[in-house]
């Protein structure tokens, strides 16, 4: 599989945000957090939540992505890569579903380590850090990429769309493909 330079950036990134966070967090539950840390309800009470917003994470992931493979690639280009722009299916309600999906990832992971600081203060600050990256990276690269066409697209469509009916359009792979 060949990454270009962007993505080894956003998966080393991730990593470092997940796991870093994780170990960081943990070191600062067992000296602040210790009661609720070790507390097995606690534990119960966030890893059912968390496997659940996990399912979904990689449901909305796997629909945008296959969606992405078939009407944003043309051509041999590299993994992750896309040289069209997608402009319909849940793309014509936001601009980025797949972003829409991967916010939730921080909370889930946390949810799943049933690290109180995890939960309660990094995810919520890796969620507004994506929200920059997202603005201020991932906006500028495609309107490089794709000009025009994407200015146009971004001026008719929200970055984000959480109704009922965007939101059951990301869950359904069949109608994402349509």
């Amino acid at each position: 599989m060949k990454l270009d330079k962007s993505n080894i950036f956003r998966i080393l990134m991730w990593l470092a945000m997940l796991l870093g966070g994780a170990v960081v967090c943990i070191h600062f539950d067992k000296k602040y957090f210790l009661d609720w840390f070790n507390n097995l309800y606690f534990h119960i009470a966030t890893i059912i939540p968390g496997y659940f917003l996990l399912k979904l994470v990689l449901k909305i992931s796997r629909n945008t992505g296959r969606l992405l493979a078939e009407k944003g690639r043309e051509g041999n280009i590299p993994r992750m890569q896309t040289n069209r722009l997608v402009t319909d299916g849940v793309y014509a309600r936001m601009r980025h579903p797949m972003h829409l999906g991967l916010l939730f990832f921080p909370l889930a992971f946390a949810l799943l380590l049933g690290s109180p600081s995890f939960i309660f203060i990094l995810a919520p600050i890796e969620v507004l850090l994506m929200i920059v990256l997202i603005k201020f990276v991932e906006e500028k690269e495609a309107e490089k990429k794709f000009g025009q066409a994407y200015r146009d697209y971004k001026k008719q469509t929200p970055m984000f769309c959480l109704s009922l009916k965007c939101v059951k359009e990301l869950l359904n792979a069949k109608k994402n493909l349509q």
